[in-house]
């Protein structure tokens, strides 16, 4: 077999279709809500308590509002194009599994590689957002922590370590090894509770909106002493890059899709439910966060809270902050789970050593990476702040979603008369709009981000070629 031919093997569609119904590493316990529950808590989290705010104070303003709905564009593209492929592959793995179908093993590959790294960081990045929450908190009630474990280097005067972060890394962890409908039922409830304290807190602010606060929606740009720019519409555009961070998570419900109990008719409905009701209840919150204090005092660790205590309803700040400690927990949840079912995925075809792939003989998990990962998060989240994490994150799932949209381009002209439970609709115009806005969504991107990603891509490829592409299920024998 040639050097190529290896590169482009794939996994015909219709042998994945074939083998779902033998598949037996997981059991099938998911139902559509709890499937929405996993994607509203992939979304909504640090981008509602944490990163609206801090982007308002720092690059957008009031228009934040508009740089959710920028990155909302393009997440809602790729998120028709990730519906039709989870009721068509309906396997473990996601955007991986679907360009080993489409695109060959060299892209899948590199693909799930740089969404492992993707989906961790981004669990490190919430534990850091969620430490301040809890930070918050316990000093509201008098109970103080040693400056030294309150968060991480270069995060204030005396900080060594995140123990907060760290430690809530390592019981997410924990909780993922058990039962996975255990996990689920807790993190439909914390959903629950998430979506309606979202709900409160826009009905108790709404009637604190002051319009002035709005004026100018748009501020003027203005160049800091660094030389770094804020504000103005490259600005809003930058916040957008940002808070893309915060529009996606329902990718992570297609990574359990061996768990689902019927995936093709409900992965795709999950996926539209929950980016649905979550980009309402974004769009919503930030105006009313902005309308109710000026956009300069929302640079901080817990902004929502600060916000209503800034109006003297400090008991409904120490409520959002009790809500904000609970709730956050299920986006951590929810890409932890799929981090570790990218890793099982991979090691399941042979691509990292198969010793992950074996699940728990009780519990029916993928114990083993998920413990792993729940170690490598929990010491950078413990090392590193928020705004530093918050950088390396975006590109690999914006590279998985123009790999995702160009895919549903590729099998409608291969393969149209393919039965599919879900068509993107106004083909080919939505998956080009998901290629286009998620192209210029990574030209905003920081240089150490793009830094960061070569060097991963780069550790990628020297695994690939050492172990994956002579361990590959796809390979012939040796």
């Amino acid at each position: 077999m040639s050097l190529l031919a290896q590169l482009t093997r794939h996994k015909p569609i219709e042998q994945l279709q074939a083998e779902l119904g033998s598949r037996r590493d997981f059991r099938r316990v998911l139902g559509v809500w709890q499937l929405t529950a996993i994607g509203l808590g992939g979304i909504i989290g640090v981008g509602i308590f944490v990163l609206a705010g801090q982007q308002a104070a720092v690059n957008a303003g009031p228009a934040v509002a508009l740089s959710f709905i920028i990155a909302g564009i393009a997440s809602a593209a790729a998120a028709l194009c990730y519906a039709e492929f989870a009721g068509l592959i309906p396997v473990t793995g996601s955007a991986y599994t679907y360009s080993y179908a489409t695109l060959g093993e060299l892209v899948a590959w590199l693909i799930g590689w740089d969404l492992l790294l993707e989906y961790a960081l981004i669990v490190a990045a919430v534990a850091s957002g969620w430490s301040g929450y809890v930070l918050n908190l316990f000093d509201a009630f008098g109970v103080h922590l040693p400056e030294a474990l309150r968060g991480a280097p270069h995060s204030g005067d005396g900080r060594v370590f995140n123990l907060i972060a760290a430690l809530v890394a390592m019981a997410v962890a924990v909780l993922l090894t058990m039962r996975t409908e255990w996990g689920a039922r807790a993190n439909t409830l914390i959903v629950a509770i998430k979506v309606v304290a979202v709900v409160i807190v826009i009905g108790v602010g709404m009637f604190h909106v002051d319009p002035a606060n709005w004026h100018p929606f748009v501020p003027e740009r203005v160049v800091g002493a660094d030389g770094v720019g804020h504000y103005g519409w490259q600005g809003v555009v930058t916040a957008a890059a940002v808070v893309f961070f915060a529009v996606f998570g329902y990718d992570t419900l297609t990574t359990a899709a061996e768990e689902a109990k019927d995936p093709q008719r409900d992965l795709p409905r999950a996926i539209l439910l929950s980016l649905g009701v979550s980009m309402a209840l974004y769009i919503t919150i930030t105006l009313v966060l902005t309308g109710m204090v000026s956009y300069t005092q929302l640079g901080n660790d817990a902004p929502v809270a600060h916000a209503f205590q800034a109006l003297g309803m400090k008991w409904i700040g120490a409520a959002i902050s009790a809500t904000a400690v609970a709730s956050i927990l299920s986006v951590i949840f929810a890409f932890m789970l799929a981090a570790a079912r990218i890793w099982f995925a991979l090691s399941r075809d042979g691509l990292l050593p198969g010793w992950f792939a074996k699940v728990h003989p009780s519990y029916g998990t993928p114990h083993r990476p998920t413990l792993a990962l729940g170690l490598f998060t929990a010491i950078v989240a413990g090392l590193f702040p928020l705004g530093e994490v918050a950088k390396l994150v975006n590109i690999g799932v914006l590279s998985a979603f123009i790999v995702i949209c160009s895919a549903v381009l590729i099998l409608r002209r291969r393969k149209p008369d393919l039965p599919r439970a879900f068509r993107t609709p106004w083909v080919p115009v939505v998956p080009v709009v998901g290629i286009v806005f998620s192209l210029w969504l990574l030209s905003e991107l920081a240089a150490i981000t793009w830094a960061v990603f070569v060097g991963w891509v780069a550790l990628g490829l020297v695994i690939y070629f050492a172990y994956g592409i002579r361990h590959s299920r796809l390979a012939p024998p040796r």
